[in-house]
C-alpha cells in the first residue's frame, strides 16, 4: 500500500526551505533552553510510541525501536555535537497520542519519535522536523466485512485512538455524511486493534501506514484488510518544542545531513521493505511524495555546501 495524496515538490521545497529560514535565526549567543537542560543532564529524553509500527514500537524485549526512533538518533548525534558532548545518554520516554503534545509543551520529552502528524493547527503549539512520511486516514474491517468505504458503515460502531487526527477527520465525514456512525474510541492503537478483533467495533480508522503495520504485527493478513478511500492527509514529523530556532537548526541539519549522504532512502527501506529486527515486513515502496521531500533536502543542503 502506498499513500496516492497528491502535494506538489514545489510545495515540499517551499516548506522545507521555510523550516531551513527559521533555522537560520538561530544565535550563537549561548544554548536554547532546550539544548542547555540537555548539555546540563547529559541526557536527550525520546517520547516513543509502544504500538505504531514501523515507526516507534516494541521489540520483544520491549525495548523501544523504529523507524522514528532511528531518525531522533540521529537527531541526538548532531545535538551532542552543538553542545559539545559526543557522549549524550538516552532516556526513552513512553507516550500515547493522547498525551503526546502535552509531554513535549510540558517538559517531559525533548524529541516526540512517533508517528505523529505535523499540520498547522499544531504548528501552533509545537515544531515539527521536515516530512519524513506522508499517510491518511483510511479503514481496518474484518476480511468477510461487505464494507469498502466510509459510506457502508452508515449507522455502524467505528472506533479510532484518541487524540488523533483520525478520530477528527471521522467526526467531520460522520458530520458531513450523516452516517449516525457510533465513534467508540481507543486509548492507544493497539487497543483500538483489539476493539476491533473482539468484535466491539465494525472498523478501525487510523492512518494506513499504521494500520498496515497493526495487520503484519499480528500476522493477521487472513483476518483483516484495509480499505476506503483516503479520508485525510498527514505528513509525519518528529516534534519538539516550539520557539527555539537553536534547536530547529539542529533538527533541520540533521535531515539536510542524511539527504546528502543519501541515508534516508536505505533507512526508509530498513524499516518499509526489508524485514524488521522482529521479523516482520511491511513490503510498502516509498511514496512519490516522499521520494521528492528526501530529494529537496538532497538538492538544498547540496546547494548549502
Amino acid at each position: 500500500m502506498r499513500p496516492t495524496v497528491a502535494i506538489s515538490a514545489g510545495l515540499l521545497l517551499a516548506s522545507l526551505l521555510a523550516t531551513g529560514a527559521s533555522a537560520q535565526t538561530s544565535s550563537g549567543e549561548g544554548l536554547s533552553p532546550t539544548l542547555s537542560a540537555i548539555k546540563n543532564a547529559h541526557t536527550v529524553r525520546l517520547g516513543y510510541r509502544e504500538s505504531s509500527p514501523p515507526f516507534s514500537f516494541l521489540d520483544q524485549a520491549n525495548r523501544p525501536i523504529g523507524y522514528s526512533l532511528e531518525l531522533c538518533e540521529a537527531i541526538v548525534e548532531e545535538i551532542g555535537a552543538e553542545v559539545d558532548d559526543l557522549n549524550l545518554k538516552i532516556d526513552y520516554v513512553k507516550v500515547t497520542s493522547d498525551d503526546r503534545i502535552d509531554a513535549v509543551l510540558q517538559n517531559k520529552i525533548d524529541l516526540e519519535c512517533g508517528s505523529t502528524t505535523a499540520n498547522s493547527e499544531r504548528g501552533k503549539r509545537v515544531a515539527f522536523s521536515p516530512l519524513m512520511f506522508v499517510a491518511g486516514t483510511k479503514l481496518m474491517v474484518p476480511k468477510a466485512s461487505s464494507v469498502q468505504s466510509l459510506t457502508d458503515l452508515k449507522g455502524k460502531t467505528i472506533v479510532v485512538t484518541k487524540g488523533t487526527t483520525n478520530e477528527q477527520a471521522i467526526q467531520a465525514a460522520d458530520k458531513k455524511l450523516s452516517l449516525g456512525l457510533k465513534i467508540v474510541v481507543g486509548a492507544d492503537h493497539e487497543q483500538s486493534y483489539q476493539m476491533l478483533v473482539d468484535g466491539k467495533a465494525d472498523a478501525f480508522a487510523t492512518d494506513d501506514i499504521l494500520l498496515s503495520g497493526l495487520i503484519v504485527r499480528h500476522k493477521s493478513q487472513d483476518k483483516f484488510r484495509v480499505t476506503g478511500d483516503y479520508l485525510s492527509y498527514d505528513p509525519y514529523g518528529i516534534m519538539f518544542r516550539k520557539g527555539e530556532p537553536q534547536l530547529s537548526a539542529v533538527v533541520e541539519r540533521t535531515f539536510r545531513k542524511l539527504g546528502s549522504n543519501h541515508d534516508l532512502v536505505p533507512l526508509y527501506n530498513k524499516w518499509f521493505i526489508a524485514r524488521m529486527p522482529t521479523g516482520e515486513k511491511m513490503n510498502v515502496p516509498i511514496s512519490l511524495q516522499l521520494e521528492e521531500a528526501f530529494k529537496a533536502m538532497d538538492d538544498s543542503a547540496s546547494a548549502n555546501n
